[in-house]
């Protein structure tokens, strides 16, 4: 299972396994990680998912698609490069080590 980290607003990391094909934003749920809201389960419907995908892992990620790119727009925190709402990314071998950073606020 690919380990991904979840820092902290206070720089804080919790590293946990993800099973491949879940979400980031599912993950965090699972584990009781503070910062992910999930108002909308992961339906792509909101904004409280809101990270910040870490500056080495950007291109792994890959980019937003033009639906997420909207919702950001109005994510509570603001939108920068690596911004990515974690119900979008998903858990594969080839982003074991990701790293994540969770917004001071989702709402």
């Amino acid at each position: 299972m690919p380990r991904i980290t979840y820092v902290q607003p206070d720089g804080n990391g919790i590293g946990i396994d993800v099973e491949v094909g879940k979400s980031v934003m599912r993950g965090a749920l699972e584990h009781a990680i503070k910062g992910i809201v999930a108002e909308c389960g992961g339906e792509l419907a909101c904004a409280t998912c809101h990270c910040y995908v870490d500056d080495e892992w950007i291109e792994k990620v890959g980019p937003a698609g033009a639906i997420e790119e909207q919702m950001l727009d109005c994510a509570a925190s603001s939108k920068k490069v690596g911004s990515r709402l974690s119900c979008q990314v998903v858990a594969s071998e080839h982003l074991d080590g990701l790293v994540v950073h969770l917004p001071a606020s989702q709402i």
